[in-house]
């Protein structure tokens, strides 16, 4: 009896010490939706942009590191956008990966492909992503992102 109480106790630390270092039963897999959404929406965004839109899903802090260099802020990515100079006439996102490091913080890599129309010139890109989600208010806002071109 002695030992059944033990091994009872036993297991019964260790679910607890479980749900303690998943974060109380708040499982980091459990956001894994709504950060693939936000990143979904922004997608969307890029593709019919909106101030709005693109305000509501974009970090005030934005790091945008682009392939060819040049480093955006939220204000610079979304006038680009609104301004047609990054014009995005289609976007397919494949080979995403989501994880949530903490129940803030979400890393979110995949490949891009894209027809594009900047500043009235048509061309193609492929690119691979790196983008650093953070939850803000309540919303998945994307904090930084690193794109890198794939060589073909």
């Amino acid at each position: 009896m002695l030992i059944r109480k033990f091994f009872l106790a036993a297991a019964a630390t260790a679910v607890f010490a479980g749900c303690a270092a998943s974060g109380g039963g708040s499982n980091s897999a459990s956001a894994e939706p709504a950060v693939a959404a936000a990143a979904e929406r922004l997608r969307v965004a890029m593709v019919d942009p909106t101030p709005a839109a693109l305000r509501a899903l974009v970090a005030d802090d934005l790091s945008y590191g682009h392939s060819g260099g040049k480093v955006d802020t939220q204000a610079s990515f979304i006038s680009d956008l609104l301004d047609r100079k990054s014009d995005f006439v289609s976007i397919a996102i494949t080979d995403q990966t989501i994880k949530v490091v903490d129940g803030n913080t979400a890393i979110v890599r995949h490949t891009l492909t894209a027809d594009t129309n900047d500043s009235g010139k048509p061309g193609k890109v492929a690119l691979k992503i790196l983008g650093i989600w953070q939850k803000q208010g309540g919303e998945w806002k994307l904090l930084a992102r690193q794109a890198v071109r794939l060589t073909t």
